[in-house]
């Protein structure tokens, strides 16, 4: 049913003017799908107090709820046509009464991780793209059919939300930016390990698929109600830049289960290394951040060692924000590894020195959609040099593209020989006291367990097997022709 109500909504959209393209299509079905999941987790809300005897208090006031304006329904539960706003009284009510009352609670809310203060941050930077109300009355009358009471009417949400994202992420360079495979999140995660009671961050979170895939690893059915309670409220932490790209993430989350997304709104690599407290710091990182981009120089200026390179800005604050022992996995261009140029040579130093870099996870072309960009996972931990890094170099044995992604199955072995780091043909290990400091501490991935290439052929002997067939095509081609001269004689 939920995959059906996409489509309907996807198909309203495609004809509606300002909306061009899947991000259209994602950013109006967030903000409509938060509308509705909000009033669902309200009414939860309500009947849990009233079990316990109490009172809920509302978020929304009465004629901005769900209910009220976007399916209101008789006493027997059917909808309320004659409530219901449809045309320009529709359009006029959500840009001029609701928008401004949601994008209000930013500035009431008493803390910014509170879900007063992402209603606020939401409907400031989201708008509405529908020109048509009665467009707009068919979409909402479209998503009022989701029902997301039980857990698992949550998690076939979630799911097709995760696919929206996916698709998204094919739909041009900036929704590229929000989407990285989820086999490969998942492997990260196993190597990493968050426990219970430990942080998880990811600075350049996007659309959250890391802290989202973390909660579903750490979740169990056994948790206490006060580890629930941590995991859902306490434990994932983000950073994002994208106004799109927060909203997006925020809805993941809580369509996960997360019932306090604590991602903010920032641009990461604003902050000064040197405000950095232990305070700020977590057990877990996990990132994709992205490539290639250009900082300001006043930016640039945050950081120990200046680069034009984002990732590598985004490298080192990982590295300052991790607590001591804390654990990374952190996906970076394959060219830092042996690049010349001062500031790779300066941050794989710094790496080494300050971290145990025990793991490289060599990822193949076509790893990510719509790339060209050949990467590594860069796993580590804080507190001690590196002794030993393990490399792995992933070959599914298939070129990866859109109809052949990465799968769960590619990983595997990967996964299972690093509990042991130990040797095969696409694994090996290299000590600290083979790198070279002198050449810049090159760690370019160099396999001395593959398969040697076959040997060149001599020329000669592929001119002689060329004289060959040609002379066997010659005989071949002189029998056609008798046999053909034969017929027309006849």
């Amino acid at each position: 049913m939920f995959e059906t109500v996409f489509k309907n909504i996807d198909d309203i959209l495609y004809k509606e003017a300002g909306c061009n393209s899947e991000l259209d299509y994602a950013e109006q079905t967030a903000w409509m799908l938060f509308l509705k999941y909000l009033d669902e987790l309200e009414s939860e809300r309500k009947d849990e107090a009233a079990l316990a005897g109490g009172r809920y208090q509302f978020l929304l006031v009465p004629q901005h709820r769900w209910s009220s304006w976007a399916a209101p329904k008789k006493s027997d539960g059917a909808p309320d046509h004659n409530r219901a706003l449809t045309g320009d009284d529709l359009l006029n009510y959500v840009n001029n009464e609701l928008f401004p009352y949601l994008k209000g609670f930013k500035g009431g809310a008493a803390a910014t991780d509170s879900i007063e203060y992402k209603i606020g941050e939401i409907f400031g930077e989201i708008q509405n793209k529908f020109q048509s109300g009665n467009s707009l009355r068919a979409a909402l009358d479209q998503m009022d059919k989701l029902e997301m009471r039980t857990q698992k009417e949550k998690h076939e949400l979630s799911d097709l939300y995760e696919t929206r994202i996916n698709k998204m992420g094919n739909a041009g360079r900036n929704g590229g930016q929000y989407y990285t495979p989820r086999p490969l999140i998942r492997a990260m995660i196993a190597v990493t390990a968050p426990k219970i009671g430990e942080t998880v961050y990811d600075g350049a979170c996007g659309s959250a698929g890391f802290l989202c895939e973390a909660f579903e690893k750490m979740y169990r059915d056994d948790l206490t109600t006060k580890e629930l309670r941590t995991l859902r409220t306490r434990t994932f932490h983000g950073r994002e830049k994208k106004s799109l790209a927060y909203i997006i993430g925020i809805m993941n989350m809580i369509l996960h289960g997360i019932e306090v997304p604590r991602i903010v709104h920032t641009n990461t690599l604003a902050q000064s290394l040197d405000d950095i407290r232990p305070r700020d710091r977590h057990d877990v990182v996990l990132a994709n951040p992205p490539f290639g981009g250009r900082e300001r120089s006043e930016v640039r200026q945050n950081f120990y060692i200046q680069t034009g390179e984002t990732a590598f800005l985004f490298l080192q604050h990982f590295v300052k924000i991790l607590k001591k022992g804390g654990r990374a996995a952190v996906v970076i261009k394959n060219t830092f590894l042996s690049n010349s140029d001062n500031a790779s040579k300066s941050l794989r130093k710094e790496l080494l020195e300050d971290c145990n870099l025990h793991t490289v996870l060599d990822c193949p072309s076509g790893t990510f959609q719509g790339s060209g960009v050949k990467t590594v996972v860069l796993f580590f931990i804080k507190g001690k040099p590196t002794r030993k890094i393990w490399f792995y170099q992933l070959d599914p044995e298939r070129s990866l593209g859109k109809t052949n992604p990465l799968n769960d199955d590619d990983l595997a072995e990967f996964v299972k020989l690093q509990k042991t780091r130990a040797d095969s043909q696409n694994s090996w290990s290299i000590g600290i006291k083979d790198i070279d400091p002198a050449g810049g501490y090159d760690l370019a991935v160099r396999n001395p367990n593959a398969n040697p290439a076959p040997a060149l052929r001599d020329p000669r002997q592929i001119l002689a097997e060329i004289e060959l067939l040609d002379k066997e095509a010659g005989v071949v081609l002189s029998k056609l022709r008798k046999q053909l001269g034969d017929r027309f004689h006849d």
